[in-house]
């Protein structure tokens, strides 16, 4: 059974642990030493009081992942567009955990009058069950940013993916 909320400060813990795999691990993201529980907690009161969703979920009463959205530029003009971010626990990933984090944040976000949903997804040829997720969730392919960063010895691209929420550019915003 998996419950999809709003992250709380409790959950810290959790987050920490599964971000500190992707850190330590991965290449989805650029970061190269994990954050500490107190930099995860500013993190997300961050986005939380940014006006930002910042979601956790449960598989079975175990933590299984979380997804939040934030600014994907600070201008402006930006202010309707958000850069999407889901990370699954190792022992739940491919179960369909993060494609219902993602649809969750989705319809967040739109609730929330947000027009654009863009996902920067690091390394893309090793993260092709991220493309995947995120082609499944409406998502296509805009560009890729070639060689801009370099971890565990080697040059990482950047692909980048973009989904239109609510009504995307067919009418004015409202303000947010």
């Amino acid at each position: 059974m998996l419950s999809i909320r709003p992250a709380t400060p409790a959950d810290i813990p959790a987050i920490t642990r599964i971000y500190a795999e992707a850190v330590i691990h991965g290449t989805a993201t650029f970061e190269f030493d994990p954050p500490s529980e107190p930099e995860m907690a500013a993190r997300l009161r961050q986005v939380v009081d940014g006006g930002y969703p910042y979601l956790a979920a449960e598989a079975d009463g175990a933590f299984a992942g979380y997804a939040y959205a934030a600014a994907y530029r600070s201008r402006p003009a930006w202010r309707f567009t958000v850069e999407n971010s889901v990370y699954v626990a190792p022992s739940v990933q491919r179960r369909g955990t993060g494609l219902a984090l993602l649809n969750a944040l989705i319809d967040e976000c739109s609730r929330r009058g947000f027009r654009q949903m863009v996902a920067v997804i690091g390394d893309s040829p090793k993260q092709q069950a991220s493309v995947a997720l995120h082609t499944a969730a409406g998502f296509r392919v805009t560009g890729t940013l070639d060689d801009v960063g370099f971890k565990h010895g080697r040059w990482l691209d950047s692909l980048l993916m973009q989904r239109t929420l609510g009504d995307g550019a067919k009418t004015p915003p409202a303000s947010l």
